[in-house]
């Protein structure tokens, strides 16, 4: 007896959805970003904390809600290879979303940078705990709550240090 090969996701993208303004859609890719249109089924999805099933049709899927403001959207998705999640900043202008990948190695960078250039600059160190300060804000702000901020550090130290 034959058993076909599960497809799995274990790479994806997000992207504007053409169809739908104000929305989203999540792309099953390989690691060059090529669509793996051979995605089909219904795949969950913890999307900010939320879980979500989303049923993707030749490798694409639609969040169904609204994004009203820029924000920071974390999305993972769980399967039998393991854990895969990625962060974006969806910058909204006007009537566009821009998506935009951010990588674990800047969220640990930034605050280094700020805290390593209050110890160097002994006069600036109010200046630097200030913008440490805004960086905590401006992130809380637009979605990035602190546990999420190291959930996504830890899950890309874990996929540099497994490959």
């Amino acid at each position: 007896m034959l058993k076909a090969d599960t497809i799995s996701i274990k790479h994806f993208i997000v992207k504007e959805n053409p169809f739908a303004q104000h929305e989203i859609a999540i792309v099953a890719a390989d690691t060059s970003d090529q669509i793996q249109d051979k995605v089909n089924g219904k795949f969950a999805f913890t999307i900010n904390g939320f879980e979500n099933e989303l049923t993707f049709q030749r490798g694409v899927a639609y969040y169904p809600h609204k994004i009203e403001k820029s924000a920071f959207m974390y999305v993972k998705h769980k399967n039998e290879s393991g854990t895969h999640s990625t962060l974006y900043y969806i910058y909204k202008h006007g009537d566009k979303l821009s998506p935009l990948h951010v990588s674990w190695m800047w969220l640990v960078a930034i605050p280094l940078i700020i805290v390593f250039a209050g110890y160097l600059f002994k006069r600036f160190i109010i200046i630097a705990v200030v913008v440490l300060i805004i960086f905590v804000y401006f992130n809380h702000q637009n979605g990035l709550s602190i546990p999420t901020f190291f959930e996504s550090i830890f899950d890309g130290l874990k996929h540099a240090i497994t490959g």
